[in-house]
């Protein structure tokens, strides 16, 4: 089994980004306002160092953010000599970073991999063009190919990040830019639903009525048929929703805490339902670290079962591997 990979996470806020998307605005998200200083870097490997999970062949430095192959250039070298610091000590495993697609090009891919960086991600968003417009992303879908294909060239782990509910998107496209991704063959995907954020356009256009943001339940399940698509693709989903943001920058949309949860929670009751055919009682056996995700908060999955015809009981077994399920039909005597 593959050891898990940890980030120890550095905000670059909104700097060196040629636009402002729609739905954008860094320091609501990020919680940053100053950029960060290579002392910051030094003094987050030093709190990571600290941790009971520590493992230097695991961790590494991770620039998310802002689009960091578009700041400064001395600044942007400042931090990566920083950061290569502890990857040439063997600290950490290498160095992740996130950027836009129109920021990669052969010069910058040349740099990234004399600094050790190992990964990159872009903010793709989706790929479609008129949505790519509406939210002023300034950049075509074609962009977003042609860096993928470059970031592989060069041996980098490629990561990409799209999101659900944009402004001008819908169902139909959303799944063509999740087949356009498989396409590209990424190694792992980041999957955000679209939050309106206080001082953005989205805002703008929401209290106009001219933008209406997804329900939570909606994204939830629109997210849970994306995970299941990109996994059985062998594509890795390492994120489901936001890691924060401000509370008091909210305005609308499908924010919860727990997002990733609640769609493992929706992947699991489908997979019961699809193996379910037969009304009665029934015992389910998931790995122990599933049985909350089978539950489902508040109960939620028990009793969703159980209006359907399915009376329900979740056992722990460690004999079923994580994310699988195992139903046994109880017969009454």
């Amino acid at each position: 089994m593959s050891e898990k990979h940890s980030n120890i996470s550095i905000f670059v806020p909104h700097i060196g980004c040629p636009n402002k998307c729609s739905f954008c605005n860094q320091h609501y998200i990020s919680g940053k306002v100053n950029a960060p200083t290579p002392q910051d870097i030094i003094n987050a490997v030093e709190i990571a160092k600290k941790s009971p999970k520590y493992n230097p062949k695991t961790f590494e430095i991770a620039f998310f953010g802002g689009s960091f192959t578009a700041i400064d250039r001395d600044y942007m070298l400042e931090l990566l000599e920083t950061a290569f610091k502890f990857v040439k000590e063997h600290s950490v495993s290498g160095i992740r970073i996130s950027t836009r697609p129109d920021a990669i090009n052969d010069e910058i891919l040349k740099l990234l991999k004399s600094y050790g960086v190992t990964a990159i991600e872009l903010g793709a968003q989706s790929l479609d063009d008129e949505v790519l417009s509406l939210n002023e992303r300034g950049h075509k879908a074609e962009v977003v190919f042609s860096a993928s294909k470059l970031i592989k060239s060069y041996g980098f782990n490629l990561g990409l990040q799209i999101m659900t509910g944009l402004y001008g998107d819908n169902d139909t496209k959303l799944f063509k830019t999740a087949n356009k991704c498989i396409e590209i063959k990424p190694d792992t995907i980041r999957i955000y639903p679209t939050i309106v954020l206080k001082n953005t356009r989205l805002a703008e256009l929401y209290e106009s009525g001219v933008y209406e943001p997804q329900k939570i339940e909606e994204a939830v399940k629109i997210c849970s048929k994306l995970y299941t698509l990109f996994t059985e693709n062998n594509i890795k989903v390492i994120r489901l929703g936001l890691h924060t943001i401000d509370e008091t920058a909210f305005v609308a949309g499908p924010w919860h805490p727990a997002f990733s949860e609640l769609c493992q929670s929706e992947i699991f009751l489908n997979n019961a339902l699809n193996q379910l055919k037969i009304k009665g009682n029934y015992s389910i056996f998931v790995n122990k670290s599933d049985v909350s995700k089978m539950i489902g908060q508040k109960k939620c999955n028990i009793i969703k079962l159980e209006n359907s015809g399915f009376n329900c009981k979740v056992f722990a077994d460690e004999n079923i591997k994580p994310n699988e399920i195992r139903i046994k039909r109880e017969v009454n005597n």
